[in-house]
């Protein structure tokens, strides 16, 4: 891993389609950004409107409810 500014920086590997690919690859010329960017942005953009979806906020707290439970009872 690398470290950017006190900032911890993950590598991740994503397999595209050739569409999706070629798409991505077109935004991020247009955009004048590197790929790298352009899937950033589009990760942190899909993440801040999940963020704001109330039906996937109820579906993170049943999540997090479920946890609690499996957690308490490893505990035990």
């Amino acid at each position: 891993m690398s470290c950017y500014h006190d900032v911890v920086a993950r590598n991740l590997t994503v397999r595209l389609d050739d569409e999706l690919a070629a798409d991505t690859e077109a935004l991020a010329r247009a955009e004048g950004k590197s790929l790298n960017e352009t899937v950033k942005q589009a990760l942190r953009e899909a993440a801040e409107r999940r963020r704001k979806d109330p039906e996937f906020k109820a579906k993170v707290r049943r999540i997090i409810e479920q946890d609690r439970e499996l957690l308490k009872r490893l505990a035990r």
